[in-house]
């Protein structure tokens, strides 16, 4: 169940309706509140401020009027420039990549700051009473003695609201360029997962093997879809309730259909009810989340890489940058212990064993993932080169230095098919200088 509602939050977190629907909410409630405060005589103190003009009710009207249409058409036009983007996004970078736009804070907020506004006006605009108009009741005909009635608080926050609303248009109409720009989203892709990376797996690795999986009966799944979410700290308490040994089959961001094994129970009989125990802590979804699957920020990089070598696109510069922030990760991944898996705090992994990646895995995954590609562009091979061996110096590892030889040595032997001349013999050139650096660091 607790996978569950985190698999819904990541989707309401991913929407463009959780926020401005919330600050309308608010902006509902403080609609009623302040206009209260002005019917009760608890905004008098205005009249006595010299430098705030009161207004009386027919300017009101046109104040508000103006802040409510404005804040509509703004609120329209920000939405149609965010799905151009987005769809701008999708067709450039993946179809991945939708969810690091739509689940972009900027764009949700601002949204969420232009209807707050124009919800707020309008429900004080609804209370103003001009002078030739008979108050509702009697609460109202005592607001105030003049004839007509205007709130001079809510009309106050309302002007305030939308000059915040006019910054945070400047703000999003700086935002929006400035995030599709494919260095921004390949520095958001990578410095996440160089962050993920750093929280996942915190300590040096000396050397320690996988230890031995447990095995027992199989827990199959009964839906189709992604593994968005495992929800570790429960199973820990099923095997912990059940005196056995939960070993994964699957981590996230794989697919599972019915009848696949999702988990193994060992060490204590699979009922059915703990067979769906088991089951609910697992959340599937028709897509992937960058949430505990550090796999997908990998694919994410990999697949700009190989849109932009496309020869459609043919944008090698692109491609480079991409393997510099698979770099910058490998190398974190270079020198760490990763016999973890996500959130390890909230579990015992003597009771939960999740799938283990080891180093090859993940230098596979990223720079694998590249190669066949990179090897045909002359710049994006000599690249792939250089970050394999920057990457290899924060290794402290005899044997995953040599997966970073051979990630090379499988790079020059697929050129060779692909270029010729001097392209080819400045890249083994460039393999040689490689194969000495990192020799001297021992292999």
């Amino acid at each position: 169940m607790i996978a569950w509602f985190r698999s819904l939050w990541l989707n309401v977190n991913a929407s463009y309706w959780f926020y401005p629907a919330l600050f309308s909410i608010i902006a509902g409630i403080a609609a009623f509140v302040t206009v209260y405060l002005d019917r009760n005589g608890f905004a008098d103190w205005l009249n006595e401020v010299s430098w705030i003009h009161s207004s009386r009710p027919e300017g009101a009207r046109t104040v508000l009027t103006v802040i409510a249409g404005s804040m509509i058409g703004v609120a329209s036009t920000v939405f149609s420039i965010t799905i151009a983007a987005v769809a701008y996004a999708s067709g450039n970078y993946g179809p991945r990549l939708l969810t690091n736009f739509m689940q972009d804070k900027g764009n949700q907020l601002s949204l969420g700051v232009f209807i707050a506004t124009f919800v707020y006006a309008v429900l004080v605009l609804r209370v103003v009473r001009g002078a030739d108009e008979q108050a509702s009741d009697s609460v109202d005909a005592a607001a105030t003695a003049l004839p007509g009635f205007t709130p001079q608080l809510s009309l106050l926050i309302a002007t305030a609201l939308a000059l915040v609303a006019v910054a945070v248009l400047v703000y999003f109409l700086h935002h929006i360029p400035d995030s599709i720009r494919i260095n921004t989203v390949l520095k958001g892709i990578g410095q996440r997962l160089i962050d993920d990376i750093d929280e996942r797996f915190p300590e040096d690795w000396r050397g320690e093997e996988p230890g031995t999986r447990a095995t027992g009966e199989a827990v199959v799944a009964k839906t189709t879809g992604y593994i968005k979410i495992i929800d570790f700290e429960t199973l820990d308490s099923i095997a912990e309730r059940t005196g056995g040994v939960i070993a994964l089959k699957v981590r996230t961001g794989d697919f599972v259909h019915p009848f696949v094994p999702i988990a193994e129970l060992a060490q204590a009989d699979a009922s059915d009810a703990i067979a769906d125990d088991i089951r609910a802590c697992f959340s599937a979804g028709g897509m992937r989340t960058p949430t505990q699957d550090l796999e997908f920020l990998f694919d994410e990089l990999v697949e700009i890489a190989l849109r932009a070598l496309s020869p459609g696109i043919n944008d090698p510069f692109t491609a480079i940058t991409a393997l510099h922030w698979l770099g910058a990760a490998t190398a974190e991944l270079g020198h760490r212990s990763l016999d973890r898996g996500p959130e390890q705090n909230n579990y015992d992994p003597n009771r939960v064993q999740p799938l283990d990646d080891d180093f090859e895995h993940f230098l596979q995954r990223g720079f694998g993932g590249i190669r066949a590609s990179a090897a045909g562009s002359p710049l994006a091979a000599k690249k792939f080169i250089d970050a394999l061996e920057t990457a290899s110096l924060a290794c402290n590892s005899a044997p995953r230095r040599r997966l970073f030889l051979e990630e090379a040595t499988y790079l020059v032997v697929q050129a060779r098919t692909a270029l010729r001349g001097p392209s080819l013999k400045e890249l083994e050139t460039r393999f040689d200088n490689f194969v000495e650096a990192i020799q001297k660091q021992g292999i």
